[in-house]
């Protein structure tokens, strides 16, 4: 007889325990989903800053190299010399822009920390749990 409650025992305790295992792990699920929310949120952020840095320095650069030839020019130095000066400093602003936003789009920003580090916690948990 003693046996029979120990097997119940047993078998409601693993029970209890897949049962705590299956609510840990939707929870897991729950943090992952909100987390990749947050990181898809801030990849749209990201790609909203090269949409509009792309569109609204466009026109302003223009204008800005335009001014920066016919200065050189006006200053003395040759027409195709202005016109390669401006291309270089257009370049070294394209470069920043892209830079910030590479750097917004980074693997290390985007990757769900928090999701993973209460895995390796959930982890530990379960091989305490079967020891």
């Amino acid at each position: 007889m003693n046996t029979r409650s120990d097997l119940r025992a047993v078998s409601t305790l693993f029970g209890d325990a897949l049962s705590q295992f299956a609510k840990l792990f939707q929870n897991e699920v729950d943090l992952a989903k909100a987390e990749v929310g947050e990181k898809m949120q801030r990849v749209g952020g990201a790609i909203g800053f090269f949409a509009a840095g792309a569109i609204l320095v466009v026109p302003a650069l223009v204008m800005a190299l335009f001014a920066l030839s016919a200065a050189l020019i006006t200053a003395g130095w040759s027409q195709p010399i202005s016109y390669l000066v401006s291309a270089i400093v257009a370049a070294v602003v394209a470069g920043v822009l892209f830079a910030v936003g590479m750097n917004r789009l980074d693997a290390r920003h985007l990757a769900p920390r928090e999701t993973m580090r209460q895995l390796e916690k959930d982890k530990d948990t379960v091989k305490e749990m079967v020891r």
